[in-house]
This record gives C-alpha cells, structure tokens and sequence, in this order.
C-alpha cells in the first residue's frame, strides 16, 4: 500500500473512532437525566424498546457500511464502483423493508413476548428506523470505500444529538405536560427517526458537495437481489458482523424478553416488575461510560495493528498486541472493580435513590468481561478475521437466553445480572483461547498478572476504607453530597491504581505513553524521584 494512502486508512480510522466516542458517551449520559424525569417505570419503557433500535443502529453505522465500504474499495474504478453499488442495493433495500414489516406488523405480537402489550406504539416507531439503514448505510460506505471518513463522522455525531435532544424533549412533556409512561417512551424513539433524517441530509449535502452528484441508488435493478453468491458475502460481511458488533445490545434485548416476565412468575405484581426492571436497567449507562475509556484505547491501536499487518511486520504486530491488551485489561479491571465499590454512592446521585444496589454491583462486572472482548474483537478484525468472534459472540448469546429466565426467577435481578456475566464469560474465554499463544502471553511476561491482581486489591483495600469510613461518618447526604463523595472516591481509586502501577512497574515506559496524561504521569515521578 502507498505511503499516502496508508496515512489517509490511519487518519481516517482515528476519525470514525472519534466519532464512535463522542456518539456512545452522549448515548450514555442522556439517560440519566431521562430516568430522572420519567422515573424507573418510564426508564424500563424506553429500555425495553431501546435494543430493537440497537440493532438498527449497529447496522447502519458498523455491520453494512463496513461491509459495503470493503466491496467498494475492492472495485477498479469510478464505474465499477457504481456498477458495484447498483447490484448491492436492491438486497440491502430489501433488507432494510422486510425488517421493518417483520417489527411494525408484528409489533402487538413482539410486545406481548415482553410481557407489555402498551410497548406497541413504541415497536412501530422504533421499526421506521430500519427503512433509513439501507441509505445510511450506502452513502456512509462509499465514503468510506473512499476513504473519506469525515461525512460519516459528522453525521453520526449529529444524528445523537438531534436524537438525544428530541429524548431530553420528550421527558419534558412527561413533567409539564402530563404524559403516560408510554407516550413518552414514543415520542422519545421518534427522535432515533428525526435524528436519522438529519443524517441523511447530512450525507447528501457531502455527496453534493465532493462529487457534485447524487450517489446513483436508482433505477433499481430487483434481478440483482437474487444474486446468491453476493447475498451470502452480504449476509456473512455485513449482517453476522453485527451480531458481534452489537453484543452487548443483543443481551439487552434478551432481557427485554424475559427479566420482566420472569419477575411476575416469580411472584411480583406487574407493575411492579416494571419498575424492578426499571432499576435494573440504570446498569446499562453506568456499563456504557465504564466502557469508553477501553473502546477509545481503539482509536490508538487498531489503526497501528492494521498497518503492521499491511506491512508484514509481525513482530511490532505481535508486540502492539500484547500491550492493547495488557492496557485494555488492566483499566478494565480497574474500572469494574472501583466502580462496584462505589456504586451505592452512584446510584443515588445519579437515579435518586439506592434502589437495586446488589444486581447493579454485580452488573458491572460486565465493563472487565466486555473491555477484554472488545481487545481480542479488535485484534481479530485487524486480521479480518470474522468467523472467531462471531462464533464467540454466537456461544455467549445462547448461554444468556437459556440462562436469563430461570436465574431471574429464581434469584430476581440478581439472577439476571449473573445471566449477562455468564454469557459474556463463555465469549471471553472461547475468544481468547482461539487467540494464538503467542498473544496471550501478554498475561505472564513481566509477571504482568500478578501486578495486575497486587495493584487492583491494593485498589480494593483503600476504596474499602473509604467506604467504612463514610459509613462510620455517617453523614445525612444529598444526592449533590453523594455525587462529591463518589467523584472523590473515583480519585482516590485512581491515584492508587496509578502509583501501585508505577511501584510495581505494571506498565513499560511506552505504555504509559499512551495512556491518558501519562507522559504527565511518569514526569511528575521523575522529579520525585
């Protein structure tokens, strides 16, 4: 690969990463400020419908266009790019219509699957989004096909404010105007479609704008969409890509189909259930903002580990592997272990009460077993090496829907929380085991693992004495108190897991460079020093 086209992959990546964190940590902010608003019972009817437009969103934004910007780059020319884009189309189209027919007829159907026939409304607003993915997904691979990353950065950044604003907008009219919970949770998912329009003018006004033309979607050629050969790549590149894409998307729609009903079978009133679910559900944001540090450690070294491998450099290949994952492993860990031990202090600045405290500390865990899948994800797909996670991921989904309805019942939301430990353990461990040895032998050069386990106990014992401490304080707290008591415990829990890190010299002088203010880090220890 040329030189300059190498810097164009590498800065491009870094942009549709950039994109990526900014989207996922407006998607996991607004929802505390929503749950305030609405409360547990408006929290679970937005949750429950919220993975349907998940999995939209993961294939308009991860599955399709990276699929469909693979088969463009592959392409000789200008018209061969077109001639390539015309046969895809039809199938993706298709795609996109039966997918919303199958959920906006069946949507009285789905919702009493979830146990709430009142979910329906929200079902059929959620299935309009699926009728932008083909488009969406078309105008962002072609750009990226081209290496051009900035439209699709743009417009998704854009498409999660507009949506997050509409969200915000309509927990508003639930306080002022006297909404039902679920008229609410309606007018919130018809933000996912005007934040879709406001994509997609996006992508055309950059279309217009770079090449002066539309992109050429139409005439529709239907005899194409019958192309078997192409629809297997199609399904195989582009829709099962997404199951792995969108994991953890997928155990929350698991849960939307059986928590709230195994709650009732197991004794609680419906309503009840609801607002069980409900508190439940807040695990989600708290696992999403625990994740971003680790799905930005992506931004670093995917693009490095792709272009090692371009240039057949297995040994910076190997070795830039081995310290994604000693970095992705470590702040991982970090972050779930604190963030449990903090946690009751969370939940109350954040939802306004303690409600759910146990199936909420153990849900956490799920930021240590998702940040290490993620790190093996990540080194497979720089290897463009899809059937390894998408079995993994396939294997952990099935140990999650056998397991979710009788742990919920018989352990309520405590149950369910193991259920999504369980399965995304079983991912991990097949991942990784089908990850060379060379690879992971990242756990026990430098006796890596025993420093890990010596500065996160060491993290454990102080954040420990810092909540007996408060306990034997004992202060009357308001949510704002709890909040500053939570971030000063976040800072101790860090400042410890760093200077035992630099005690036991967990990281190598390069790895603490790319960490985060670490070149700050390691000054500020040699003018102790």
């Amino acid at each position: 690969m040329p030189e300059t086209k190498m810097k164009s992959v590498m800065q491009g990546a870094l942009v549709l990463t950039a994109a990526s964190f900014v989207a996922k940590l407006l998607s996991a902010v607004y929802r505390v400020p929503f749950q305030n608003l609405v409360g547990d019972e408006g929290f679970y009817v937005y949750q429950q419908v919220y993975p349907l437009y998940g999995l939209a969103m993961t294939l308009a934004l991860s599955g399709l266009p990276q699929f469909l910007s693979k088969y463009v780059a592959e392409q000789a020319g200008v018209k061969e790019q077109q001639k390539a884009i015309q046969r895809l189309f039809p199938m993706v189209f298709l795609s996109g219509v039966a997918l919303f027919a199958l959920i906006f007829l069946g949507a009285s159907f789905i919702a009493r699957l979830m146990g709430d026939p009142e979910l329906a409304p929200l079902i059929r607003v959620v299935a309009v989004t699926f009728l932008f993915v083909p488009i969406l997904s078309f105008y962002r691979g072609n750009f990226q096909g081209n290496l051009l990353m900035t439209p699709t950065a743009v417009s998704q950044v854009w498409e999660q404010l507009v949506r997050v604003a509409v969200i915000l907008l309509a927990s508003f009219g639930f306080v002022r105007w006297g909404l039902s919970v679920y008229q609410t949770g309606t007018l919130a998912m018809f933000g996912a479609v005007c934040g879709g329009l406001v994509a997609l003018i996006i992508l055309l006004v950059y279309q217009k704008k770079i090449t002066g033309r539309r992109l050429g979607l139409y005439p529709i050629n239907w005899r194409t969409a019958w192309h078997w050969p192409l629809f297997r790549r199609f399904l195989v590149e582009g829709g099962l890509v997404s199951i792995y894409s969108g994991l953890l998307i997928l155990f929350q729609l698991v849960d939307s189909f059986f928590v709230a009903n195994a709650l009732q079978a197991g004794g609680l009133l419906p309503q009840v259930a609801r607002v069980t679910k409900g508190v439940y559900d807040r695990g989600q944001p708290l696992v999403q903002l625990g994740l971003v540090v680790a799905g930005a450690l992506s931004s670093t070294f995917l693009p490095a580990l792709t272009k090692y491998l371009l240039q057949k450099n297995e040994g910076l290949y190997l070795a830039t592997s081995k310290m994604y994952l000693r970095l992705t492993t470590s702040i991982s860990l970090a972050a779930a272990a604190g963030l449990a031990l903090l946690l009751p202090l969370i939940n109350y600045a954040l939802f306004k009460d303690a409600s759910g405290n146990l199936p909420l500390i153990i849900y956490v865990g799920a930021i240590f077993e998702m940040g290490m899948i993620q790190g093996y994800q990540s080194i497979a797909q720089s290897q463009n090496r899809f059937r390894i996670p998408l079995r993994a991921a396939l294997l952990g989904l099935a140990v999650k829907f056998v397991a979710t309805w009788p742990l919920t019942w018989a352990l309520g939301t405590v149950g369910a929380s193991c259920s999504t430990l369980l399965g995304l353990a079983v991912t991990l461990v097949y991942i990784a085991k089908q990850t060379t040895p060379a690879i992971n032998a990242f756990l026990t050069e430098r006796r890596f693992l025993v420093k890990l386990l010596f500065c996160t106990l060491g993290l454990v014992f102080v954040v420990v004495g810092y909540d007996l401490f408060l306990v034997i304080w004992d202060p009357a707290i308001s949510r704002l108190t709890a909040l500053l008591l939570a971030l000063s415990g976040v800072v101790i829990g860090i400042a410890t897991f760093l200077k035992l890190a630099l005690v036991s010299k967990l990281f190598t002088i390069r790895e603490w460079l790319l960490l985060p203010f670490g070149k700050k880090i390691l000054t500020m220890k040699r003018k102790k020093d």
